[in-house]
Order: C-alpha cells, then structure tokens, then sequence
C-alpha cells in the first residue's frame, strides 16, 4: 500500500492540536502541584485532561479521514468513552 504525504495544513492542524493537548496537560500537571488538598486536585485537572484527550481526539480525527479520504468515525468511541468515566470516578473519589 503506497502512502501519499498530507497536505501541509493538515500536517500543521494536526501538529498545533497536539501541542494544545501537551501544554494542557501539562498544565493540569502543574495543578497538581500547585493545589493544596485532595478536593481542590479534583476537578480542575481532570478537566484539563479531558480537554487534552479532546485535542488529541481531533488530530486523530483530522488525520486519519485525510489518510484515507473519508470519515474516519471509529476515534470517537475513546473518547465517549473517557469523557463519560473521569467525572463518574471523580464523583465517587470525592464521596469516598
């Protein structure tokens, strides 16, 4: 199977997206650290993290459909997936 290069903006949506996601969590690392007891850790970082899966998700996205030209849906079930189980463990950490 012979691969095509990509067209550079998709390349370059691809690679800012990944980027966001890295300095998104990064900085729920930091807010990690920053914050002082276990119910201010919570929610904050957790947030942060699904938006950097979410980033993560559309460069998977973008990608794949440009590869292989068509809608490439099946990158959606992670992050369904993802976005419903961090507040559920969220809300049952917090209650524990």
């Amino acid at each position: 199977m012979t691969e095509e290069a990509l067209p550079l903006w998709i390349e370059a949506i691809v690679a800012a997206l990944l980027l966001l996601s890295a300095a998104l969590a990064l900085g729920a690392a930091w807010g990690l650290v920053r914050l002082k007891n276990f119910f201010q850790r919570m929610h904050p970082p957790a947030l942060v993290f699904v938006g950097a899966s979410w980033c993560v998700t559309f460069a998977s996205l973008i990608f794949f459909s440009a590869q292989s030209r068509g809608p490439q849906l099946h990158v959606w079930i992670i992050i369904i997936l993802l976005s419903i189980t961090v507040p559920v463990s969220t809300v049952l950490l917090s209650r524990a």
